[in-house]
């Protein structure tokens, strides 16, 4: 006999699984260290008008989908009205079946609204005004939905020229649940780009209030922006990269390339990687000396359709698994790190899952006391955040480091509606306990089993992060 769709026990295949995730992930908070929500509408406490407002501009997940179901791109990234574009992602949602987009979608409208109809063409104008109206209630305010979630922090991704004033406001408002930045300098080592580059450069010097003439003194900006971005309670940093890069360098080398770079010329392939290391290797120290943790995201292959690239614009769906190096580069970038004292605590994401046991192994190369998980091997990401990829990177980091003092599940997603990968992530975690217990793989103690889902959920990036909690906790 079939079973039901998403039941509370969705997921959840064994009595164990049901247990752990009912009395003791459900309840635990969410910890939300790494995601791309505008701080601007937490501040403003944004009110969406309509559903696809808030399902569907900017998210790529599902324009992806629905170019693969042959919708035309003005449904997508066009000028189609909204209800035009909803109608078109309803009537992909039943081609989406077997891909965690079908999950994401019933498990939001839910856990946001109420309904557990399912979304397709029929459905479609019943829902998108159902939930519309919702939406326009002010309890469906995005600080709102935040609260409805249980949301305890979370750290939105900020350049090091923001301003930072919305983050300054949202503190000001008293608002119970922590939003911090986190700071993200990749345009700061954009080499392939020597025009792009400068440009970003004379902003950095406006916004350090100092000249940049020289690289000592564009180290010295970005220090003034990084204790700007600390001074406003930023903790953590974020870097969006190829592969890792740690080739050698003099000071001398690095300071011609510079001079290269303002001079407005082009740099080769070996200039821009080694621009790039000492890049790296400079941020990393000033997170570092101010106690931040540093997140690198690895193995994206961006902007593959230049042709859409050049229509749509970035991050609109047209990137993809990069097969890169990673592990000689990743040891030396993370040796030359440790052998100056100076590596911070450092999250590690891969894109490709064949190098799963790669990062899984290198955290486990740099473990230090006192501070336990000093390495993370960073939940799956992106393409990888399935049950699948998240079932292989538990594995992994389960056979490999332990699996108790990984910090949990992020939603890396400019959605506020994207809350329930939470919970889609603890439904996994129980599910493989729970069958682990059933196997007689590990005991049937439910105290030892308990703490750690309630770590992973919550506790441990609670421990492990030094951003202060919002006034809730």
């Amino acid at each position: 006999m079939a079973s039901e769709f998403m039941t509370e026990d969705f997921l959840l295949q064994t009595e164990t699984a049901r247990i752990l995730y009912h009395e003791y992930a459900e309840k635990m908070p969410i910890y939300d260290y790494h995601c791309h929500l505008p701080a601007e509408q937490i501040a403003n406490d944004h009110q969406f008008d309509n559903l696809t407002q808030i399902w569907l501009y900017g998210d790529h997940y599902k324009w992806r989908a629905m170019r693969a179901n042959g919708i035309a791109e003005k449904y997508i990234t066009g000028d189609a009205g909204d209800y035009e574009k909803f109608e078109k992602w309803a009537a992909t949602v039943p081609y989406c079946l077997r891909n965690p987009l079908y999950h994401w979608t019933h498990l939001e409208l839910k856990r946001y609204f109420g309904i557990s109809e399912l979304l397709n063409a029929e459905t479609a104008r019943q829902i998108y005004e159902t939930c519309s109206e919702l939406l326009r209630t002010p309890e469906f305010t995005v600080r709102n939905l935040m609260r409805k979630m249980n949301v305890k922090l979370v750290c939105t991704t900020e350049e090091p020229l923001d301003n930072l004033q919305h983050h300054k406001k949202i503190r000001a408002d008293g608002f119970e649940i922590a939003v911090h930045a986190a700071w993200r300098p990749d345009k700061a080592m954009a080499v392939e780009d020597v025009s792009a580059l400068n440009m970003w450069i004379d902003k950095l010097s406006e916004a350090a209030d100092m000249e940049v003439n020289d690289y000592t003194s564009y180290l010295e900006a970005l220090r003034k922006r990084h204790d700007y971005f600390h001074q406003n309670s930023c903790r953590l940093s974020d870097h969006g990269l190829e592969t890792a890069y740690a080739d050698t360098f003099t000071e001398s080398e690095i300071k011609a390339i510079f001079n290269k770079i303002r001079g407005g010329k082009q740099l080769d392939v070996l200039e821009q990687t080694k621009f790039k290391s000492a890049m790296m290797i400079e941020f990393a120290i000033m997170d570092y000396d101010c106690g931040w943790v540093q997140q690198l995201h690895l193995g994206a292959l961006r902007n593959t359709n230049t042709t859409m690239l050049a229509a749509a614009g970035a991050d609109c769906g047209f990137d993809s698994i990069g097969d890169f190096e990673i592990a000689k580069p990743l040891g030396r970038f993370l040796d030359r790190l440790n052998s100056i004292n100076k590596l911070p605590k450092t999250i590690l994401y891969n894109l490709n899952p064949g190098d799963n046991e790669v990062v899984a192994t290198m955290v486990g190369n740099f473990q230090r006391c006192p501070a336990p998980g000093k390495m993370q091997f960073g939940s799956a990401w992106w393409f990888l955040d399935q049950k699948d990829g998240i079932e292989k990177q538990i594995n992994a980091l389960s056979a490999l480091g332990l699996l108790s003092r990984f910090v949990g599940m992020l939603t890396d997603s400019r959605s506020f509606l994207s809350y329930p990968r939470h919970e889609y992530f603890r439904r996994i975690l129980c599910n493989t306990l729970g069958n682990d217990v059933e196997t007689g793989e590990v005991p049937n103690d439910m105290k030892l089993l308990a703490a750690m889902v309630e770590g992973i959920c919550f506790n441990n990036a609670k421990d492990y992060f030094p951003m202060e909690m919002g006034s809730a906790i």
